[in-house]
């Protein structure tokens, strides 16, 4: 999103030598497409599709657009300046390393349960008569971490691709399906706010729900991982990212086709969470016929099993990365820097940081399965997750403004616009987060 032109920074290989934008070299956006749309990201489209019909098509595209100038600033700062999104966090001070710490321990633990749940839920659905729900996200967990504790990045991202294929073709053929009405559709990109109770609230918790959180953040390590490490790869990096959120824009605009279709039409509400999906599943089921929402059922599964595998390698990634410095810190290094090209080289996929933290992100969630999940955890979950994304894009604003990033890459007035929408726009839904806990009786 940034304005800049020119050529490569020193950063990386020695002479970066600009590439041409390719299709050939598509992959980390396509990775976080996939992760960032996740059951909840769907879901909360449909219901917006089903409260509301078409009236808020215009926010889930703006949704899309902020979340493009969010992952352009994280690559953008990997490829100019050579080092990890972390390591320039670290460079703001130690308050941001604290963030971090507290973040992904608490965030992944609960994670871990939800993500393992909306995996199972629609392999249950498929096959009910087999295992428990427990024992279906206890299964989908499993693989996930042998999955991605045995392949490094190249493996990852060509499975990821076939599921998003699964996703792409399921989603655009409900829409095709339901018969979307194109006049509507288009009457609703004008931005039209329902008159409604809180409907500026639910309008923007649509534009910042749609497509990921951390694993924004996480863009820039994939995008290190392929072995882009300098500004010779920018051009290729912008249109990665743009095709990311434009095949998220498919997913979630084919979603808000069905509930308009569907649901709004006949009045029908479903459940918020991954069990609307299933009710979906059986709506489905008795308009179009079993093989319809068995496919459904297929697509719903894609799409909460690449946010897992997804996750559990991206932000361990994160994580082995500020475990690095930290070690570099504690020995004494000259340079405690961190680089993309140390990114790029697998290592960080084999170190025991990495595999630590996808052992975190697995078993010790599993008790929550059981257990049910405990209240004041899930409040400071809840408040840890409204507060990454102001972090991120603030944090982001700061890097990029800064003599941290070399002059020709900073911020134009676009990038520094968008960034700053998206950061008022995530610290109003963190306020709003926040308010709505129930404070009293956490203490």
């Amino acid at each position: 999103m940034a304005e800049t032109k020119g050529g490569p920074s020193t950063a990386g290989d020695d002479a970066a030598a600009p590439r041409k934008s390719s299709w050939k070299y598509i992959g980390p956006g396509i990775v976080v497409a996939a992760t960032g749309v996740g059951a909840g990201d769907l879901v909360a489209t449909l219901i917006a599709g089903s409260n509301f019909g078409y009236t808020l098509l215009w926010a889930a595209v703006i949704g899309c657009v902020v979340k493009i100038s969010l992952a352009e600033a994280a690559g953008r700062w990997h490829l100019s300046t050579g080092r990890t999104l972390f390591d320039g966090w670290s460079s703001l001070g130690r308050w941001t390393t604290w963030f971090f710490v507290v973040y992904v321990v608490i965030w992944g633990f609960v994670y871990g349960a939800a993500a393992m749940s909306s995996s199972g839920l629609p392999l249950q659905a498929l096959f009910p008569d087999v295992m428990d729900l427990k024992w279906w996200a206890i299964l989908t967990g499993l693989v996930g971490l042998a999955f991605v504790w045995f392949n490094k990045y190249d493996v990852f991202e060509k499975v990821m691709t076939i599921l998003v294929g699964v996703m792409f073709v399921v989603t655009v053929y409900l829409a095709i399906r339901v018969t979307p009405n194109l006049a509507d559709a288009f009457a609703g990109l004008l931005p039209v706010v329902p008159d409604e109770k809180d409907s500026i609230l639910n309008t923007l918790g649509l534009i910042g729900g749609v497509g990921g959180t951390i694993t924004l953040a996480a863009y820039g390590y994939w995008v290190n991982a392929k072995g882009w490490t300098n500004s010779g790869w920018m051009k290729v990096m912008r249109l990665d990212n743009r095709v990311a959120y434009i095949t998220t824009g498919v997913f979630v605009v084919a979603m808000l086709f069905v509930g308009a279709e569907m649901l709004h039409s006949s009045n029908v509400a479903i459940a918020s969470g991954d069990k609307g999906l299933v009710q979906l599943s059986d709506i489905l089921e008795k308009e179009y016929g079993n093989a319809t929402a068995k496919l459904f059922l297929i697509g719903f599964f894609a799409t909460s099993f690449t946010s897992l595998i997804g996750v559990w390698h991206g932000v361990s990634l994160m994580f082995a990365d500020f475990v690095e410095r930290y070690r570099k810190a504690k020995a004494g290094a000259a340079s405690t820097a961190l680089t993309g090209e140390e990114v790029a080289s697998g290592a960080r996929e084999k170190s025991v940081p990495f595999r630590a933290y996808l052992l975190w992100l697995t078993f010790p969630p599993m008790i929550l399965l059981f257990e049910g999940q405990p209240f004041r955890l899930i409040i400071i979950y809840g408040v840890l997750g409204a507060a990454f994304m102001p972090f991120l894009a603030l944090t982001l604003i700061w890097l990029l403004n800064s003599s941290r990033t070399p002059a020709e890459w900073r911020n134009g007035w676009l990038s520094n616009g968008m960034l700053a929408v998206a950061g008022l726009l995530f610290l109003i839904l963190c306020v709003k987060q926040i308010a709505d806990q129930d404070w009293g009786s956490f203490f």
